[in-house]
Order: structure tokens, then C-alpha cells, then sequence
């Protein structure tokens, strides 16, 4: 048991004390009203006192993985990235692995012998910032046992699968999880929807009995474990563990592409693309039946459903498919969706997930790939203001897993020196907040004691400020996964 002494809640300067026992807010009072009895008492000084934060969208093993990779983000051409992995190699000969770039916008394009001219003997794999491709030398596509074309570059499913050979034989600890766990606990991270594409079910509990314990998770599962998953009576939210800290997430399926790699499923073809090509309008990776066997047959099992969807073409048909089976779930990511779909949206009650530090990223992309259609591009404003439920998370390595970027970027939609992008598509700060915090809107008794300490006010806190947001403890259950006070 635990009471919580001097805390703030909100912009007024009023204090409370808050009592945690068996996981949860026991009570809530102003300051000096609990006796201590046999509660260890934690002085907070004042500190602020939110609902602690969630990210609904990681894949927690390629963010583990992505801070040991060749940084290749900031790249704005081919002949840079072949720069970068020049200069690695000439200091750190052996296989390389690198992540980060984005070539929607570059000048040149990659091919297979400019790498293969960088890199002939030792196998070389450069992964996109948003992980859908990667550019691949003949010593690794050998390796890998794929076939690329002259760009060298392996995109959506053929990529996904050989990514799975790429990581089965690299060593990673139950401490580089630990590390990574407890960066996202610095940062007031109280869970995240893990969407690795893994057998989340198994590995997680593994995890937390090594000691991976500062985090909620929610386990996803993709169609191709469905079937053991569904073998097993698992259900979405069913406890996979003994601490009870792991449980079973959604059904995940990916209907398209991304923006980057010019794959999202769009109804207008993109620019420099012949409309004559099957792929030029973007990649319908699950079709709508297919998408609905698999989402009837994990409801049938009590399996709920998280799809992948970013064109407004996938979105259309991801939202026709809930509609006609009369389902609840969520959707991930909707970065393009009409405005007739936005109706749909709230209407149909699905959650929209999305990762508002892709906008940033991904403006200038948007502008020359969606032109003229960027007003519904990362519409969180419109979702929020036609009362769809919004979950913000980072979709990690893409973005840093910090929600106060998140958080940010929603409620400023500018970064750096720029001017704000669609600042018609800011959320209210509460809003965002609440969207980090699976809908929880204050600390209040009854509620799960996962909490997040922070050493200012978020209400007046400038955009940079909300960034750096200082956070001096996190709790997950009434116990301390970050103390830093």
C-alpha cells in the first residue's frame, strides 16, 4: 500500500493525497486527510499527477533492435545513404543493418549494383523509416534467400517475411529489453499493443519472468498464428501471465502499403506512376473478403481486430467490411480518410490508432503524393470533432516511443522552425492526453494505479516543452517501474 502525499491534479494549485492498494486508487482527497497507518508514504512536493500513458502502437523488438542499427534517417538522397554505408564499413567491416531511410522525395533512386558497387562481399540490408522496404546487396539477398530486381529493393509481404529470417539469428537479451522498457517508463509509459510481427503470445511472458517487468502488454497476433491462438482459447484481454501484466491483444492484419513506399491503397493513382499500372494507385495486400474471413472468423473466438489501413481507398474498404459484419475494432493508422468516411468512422463507434508524429514526418511527402488531398491527411481534428475514439501511439522504431511527441505533434501539428501543417487537425490538449491514456481522462479512486509523475503542468506547456516533458516516476500497479524524483 501506498500513499501518494502532496500531489497535483490538475492546473489549480490545490493538493491531494492519493492511497494505492491491490493495484488500484484506493481513494483520492485533499492534502493531509489519510492517516499513514501502514501505507509507505511517497512524497511528490507538488509534483503533477496524470493517468499514466500508453503507446497502442510498437513493435517492441525492432525498436530493441533499431538502436544498434546504421542511423540512416535524415538521408535526403541514394548517393547519401551509399555515403553512410560507406563510411561504416571502412571502420566496422561486417554485415550491416541500417534503418531510417525515407526515398519518397529523393532526387536518385537505389539500385542493386550502386550497393552492390559499396558493398560486393558482405551482406548490407537498409530498411525505410516506416519498415515496409528495404534495400538489399546480392550478398544479403543471398543470404536471405530472396530475388530483388535492379532497384534492390524488396517491399510489403516479400519484405515482411525475409525481415522474420533477418532477426531469427541475432542475439537479443532479456536486458536490451529490460533497457528498452525502461527508457519507455522514463518517458510516463505505462503499457503498449505490441503489433511485432512475432509470436508475441509466447515471447512476452517469457520476458516478464526474465524480469521485462516495467510495462502492460497487449500481445498481438497476426493471421498466420491466428489458428494456434484461436487452438489455444485465447481471448483479447485473457492474462498470458502471472503477473498479470501481459495480455492477449487483437487479431492484426495489414490491408496495405505506406505513404513512403508508395504502396498505401489510394483511390487516385500517384504522381510519375502510369494509371495503367496495377500498383499504381497502391497494393491491396488483404482483400476486402479475405479481410473478412479473418475478422469474422476471430470474432467467432472472442479475437478482436486491428487492421492496418492508410490510403483512402484501404480505409473505404476496411470501414465497408466492420460495417457489414456489425463489428467493433480499431483501426490503425487512417492517415488519408474522406470526409464521408469520417462520419463512417463515428458512426460505426471503431477507434481510430494513430501515430501523430508520422504528420510531421511525412508532410512533405503527403504534399507532392497527396496533393490536394492533405486536408484529410492525418485528420485527427476531424476524427476528434466528429466523436471518433482516438488511441495515439508511435509505431516504433518509425517514431520514438514517447507519447509526449506524440502528444505534440497532435496538439501543435508543427515541429522544429516549421509553421503548423492543417492546423485545423489539432487535437485539444485533454483530448490528447486522454488518447495517450486509453481514454482515462483524470486520477481518479477505482482506476488502475498506473500513474505517471511529471515535474510540470502539461496545461501550460509550450510545444518543445511538451516534448521534453520532465516525468520524475512512473507507476505500473502501485509499484514504481521509474522513480526518479
Amino acid at each position: 500500500m501506498l500513499l501518494l502525499r502532496d500531489a497535483r491534479l490538475g492546473p489549480a494549485d490545490e493538493r491531494h493525497d492519493i492511497l494505492l492498494r491491490d493495484g488500484r486508487i484506493a481513494a483520492v482527497a485533499p492534502l493531509g486527510t489519510f492517516e499513514a497507518g501502514g501505507a509507505e508514504v511517497v512524497p511528490l512536493g507538488g509534483r503533477f499527477v496524470i493517468p499514466g500513458l500508453w503507446d497502442e502502437h510498437v513493435h517492441f523488438t525492432q525498436w530493441v533492435i533499431a538502436r544498434r542499427r546504421l542511423d540512416l534517417s535524415g538521408t535526403t538522397s541514394a548517393a547519401q545513404v551509399l555515403d553512410r554505408v560507406r563510411a561504416h564499413l571502412a571502420t566496422t567491416p561486417g554485415p550491416l543493418t541500417g534503418y531510417g531511410f525515407r526515398d519518397a522525395l529523393w532526387p536518385d533512386a537505389p539500385t542493386l549494383a550502386a550497393l552492390n558497387a559499396v558493398a560486393p562481399a558482405v551482406p548490407v540490408v537498409l530498411i525505410s523509416g516506416d519498415l515496409h522496404c528495404a534495400w538489399l546487396n546480392s550478398p544479403a539477398a543471398a543470404l536471405l534467400g530472396v530475388t530483388v530486381g535492379d532497384t534492390g529493393v524488396l517491399r510489403e509481404g516479400p519484405w515482411f517475411d525475409a525481415s522474420r529470417d533477418l532477426e531469427s539469428g541475432r542475439l537479443i537479451t532479456a536486458a536490451d529489453y529490460r533497457e528498452a522498457a525502461l527508457a519507455a517508463a522514463r518517458r510516463g509509459v505505462v503499457g503498449i499493443v505490441d503489433f511485432e510481427n512475432a509470436d508475441n503470445i509466447a515471447e512476452w511472458p517469457a520476458r516478464v519472468a526474465a524480469g521485462v517487468t516495467q510495462l502492460r502488454v497487449a500481445a498481438s497476433v497476426w493471421p498466420d498464428r491466428l489458428d494456434a491462438a484461436i487452438a489455444a482459447g485465447l481471448r483479447t484481454g485473457a492474462a498470458l501471465d502471472t503477473a498479470g501484466l501481459v495480455t492477449m491483444g487483437p487479431l492484426k492484419v495489414v490491408v496495405d502499403g505506406s505513404l513512403n513506399t508508395r504502396t498505401a491503397l489510394c483511390f487516385d493513382p500517384y504522381p510519375g506512376l502510369d494509371p495503367a499500372r496495377p500498383d499504381a494507385c497502391g497494393t491491396s495486400i488483404v482483400p476486402p473478403e479475405e479481410l473478412r474471413g479473418l475478422l469474422e472468423g476471430a470474432r467467432s473466438h472472442g479475437i478482436a481486430a486491428a487492421v492496418h489501413a492508410i490510403g483512402d481507398r484501404a480505409n473505404a474498404e476496411v470501414l465497408d467490411v466492420f460495417e457489414a459484419l456489425g463489428l467493433p475494432g480499431t483501426i490503425e493508422h487512417a492517415q488519408l480518410v474522406r470526409d464521408r468516411d469520417v462520419a463512417r468512422f463515428a458512426r460505426l463507434g471503431l477507434v481510430a490508432s494513430v501515430q501523430p508524429e508520422h504528420a510531421m514526418d511525412d508532410r512533405d511527402i503527403a504534399e507532392h503524393h497527396w496533393a490536394g488531398r492533405t486536408g484529410a491527411a492525418f485528420a485527427y481534428g476531424s476524427l476528434h470533432r466528429a466523436g471518433v475514439t482516438l488511441r495515439l501511439g508511435s509505431d516504433a522504431p518509425v517514431a520514438p516511443l514517447d507519447p509526449w511527441l506524440a502528444i505534440a505533434s497532435a496538439t501543435s501539428r508543427s515541429r522544429d522552425d516549421r509553421e503548423p501543417w492543417h492546423p485545423e487537425q489539432c487535437l485539444p490538449l485533454a483530448a490528447a492526453l486522454a488518447a495517450s491514456a486509453r481514454g482515462r481522462i483524470a486520477v481518479a479512486a477505482g482506476g488502475p494505479a498506473d500513474l505517471a509523475v511529471l515535474d510540470r503542468d502539461p496545461a501550460t506547456a509550450t510545444r518543445d516543452e511538451l516534448r521534453t516533458m520532465p516525468v520524475a516516476a512512473t507507476l505500473v500497479g502501485g509499484a514504481f517501474t521509474w522513480d526518479g524524483r
